[in-house]
């Protein structure tokens, strides 16, 4: 053999070596923490770790009406907005002449019957329990006429960004009452994540996604369940997903409306793989749910702006944004239009209208503006998004939980089912719908609602 027939050798067996290796490290499962801490404080300082008060409490939403008459002149009194460009929609952002229609709406109309709203916003019993030193908010809806304990089942609704428990409202009902195709009526339980609504913001740095998640798993407990059902989009849907890895044995099923892959070297080159051949991979009817690949990475960009900001300078957009109610509407009704379908940024109105009420969307922003919760919501970008967190790698461990996804046509991002079921191995349903988008619970409430039924039977048993 020659000496360059050697040298090949060598060079080829060192590669082979070196793959293998590489291979080895990428494929390395994180661990889970031996000792989930599920008393952190989050509280101001000075409070006892382990003082909570076992109390739930009743709890009203109740605004007196100066505050009402404040919110009403700060919309009158504010300065005229800068003119859209000719011929733009809402391609550079909120289009100032559709916003200058929705302030006049909300300072008159939706103001003037903010009684008839704030009961709408009543119309479900909420409570206050302390966690961890926070107040934590939560609505609970159960038909006490099913006193059998086998025909009710647990179910915890988590909310995301720029969204709240309003987004629930039209879904609680159908999974609380009797109906004729379940055999079980849900315990819907719906918090508030911390920082968000009436639920109270850490006082100090950390409180990541994981670190929610403990609070939920210990909300549940209070509640008296060890076991349960989870639902979830958004930061619900990763809270939910770390839930189902951090207490595996104890969720009965999660039920995900944005199903995310792990988040692993190995499947980004999967995800390559895909977009070269997709068919090999995907049924045909379903591609253009995932491909071709870079324009769905352009559309991230396009709106992936937000995500810098908070995860970087919560404070500071926060601050912009906080006693703003203009400012605020617009940050956060611009998400309820592109994030439902991006066409729609080539719309004069947004297309908002098409799948919500304005009454239901100022709802919302209500809850920002009235808790003050703008800068606190934002927060949980920055903790989960830092080095402490992202290095704990908990999205790439597996999970045997019972798990569904419903994709939605314009989610911001979708995994294929042969790459989630790494994630979850026991991906149970997954289902396609041609319409719908980011916030499925508030724009097809009865499309979710039959997803999640559809899930929960298939486990059920009487």
């Amino acid at each position: 053999m020659g000496i360059v027939a050697r040298i090949g050798l060598v060079l080829l067996g060192i590669f082979i070596a070196l793959g293998y290796k590489a291979y080895e490290q990428l494929s390395v499962t994180p661990r889970l923490p031996n000792n989930i801490e599920f008393f952190e404080y989050w509280g101001p300082e000075g409070g006892d770790p382990y003082g909570d008060s076992l109390e739930i409490v009743p709890f009203n939403i109740s605004y007196p009406p100066e505050v009402i008459e404040r919110l009403r002149k700060q919309l009158h009194d504010a300065p005229s907005l800068t003119a859209p460009l000719e011929e733009t929609a809402f391609q550079y952002g909120f289009n100032s002449e559709r916003l200058n229609e929705i302030v006049q709406y909300w300072r008159t109309d939706y103001l003037d019957r903010w009684d008839e709203r704030q009961a709408y916003l009543n119309r479900f019993t909420h409570f206050k329990t302390k966690i961890q030193g926070l107040d934590i908010h939560f609505i609970r809806d159960k038909l006490e006429s099913v006193r059998n304990p086998k025909r009710i089942v647990p179910l915890l609704l988590l909310h995301g960004w720029p969204g709240s428990v309003r987004e629930f409202y039209d879904i609680i009902p159908m999974l609380s009452n009797r109906t004729s195709d379940k055999e079980y009526v849900f315990d819907v339980i719906v918090p508030s994540l911390p920082g968000y609504g009436w639920s109270e913001g850490s006082s100090k740095p950390g409180l990541s996604t994981s670190k929610v998640a403990v609070i939920m798993k210990n909300l549940m407990a209070r509640l008296g369940y060890r076991s349960f059902y989870i639902q979830g989009g958004d930061w619900g849907a990763i809270i939910g997903n770390l839930m189902a890895i951090l207490f595996e044995k104890d969720i009965l099923g999660v039920h995900l409306n944005m199903c995310m892959g792990s988040g692993s070297p190995l499947t980004m080159g999967k995800m390559v793989i895909s977009s070269l051949a997709p068919s090999y991979f995907i049924e045909k009817q379903h591609i253009d749910f995932y491909h071709p690949t870079w324009p769905k990475i352009v559309e991230l960009i396009l709106e992936g702006g937000y995500l810098h900001l908070q995860a970087t300078k919560p404070d500071t957009i926060g601050t912009a944004l906080q006693n703003n109610p203009i400012g605020l509407a617009a940050y956060i009704l611009e998400k309820f239009s592109t994030w439902t379908n991006p066409a729609n940024r080539n719309l004069q109105d947004g297309g908002l209208e098409q799948h919500y009420s304005l009454d239901a969307l100022l709802d919302n922003v209500m809850i920002y503006y009235l808790t003050d919760s703008i800068t606190t919501s934002q927060r949980l970008y920055a903790e989960s998004f830092s080095t402490d967190e992202l290095g704990k790698e908990y999205e790439n461990i597996p999970t045997n939980v019972p798990a569904a996804c419903a994709k939605f046509r314009h989610e911001l991002f979708q995994y294929p089912d042969w790459i989630l079921k790494e994630h979850f191995t026991n991906l149970m349903q997954s289902n396609h719908y041609n319409d719908g988008g980011h916030f499925a619970a508030m724009q097809l409430p009865e499309v979710l609602y039959k997803d999640i039924v559809q899930f929960v039977n298939r486990l059920y048993v009487r």
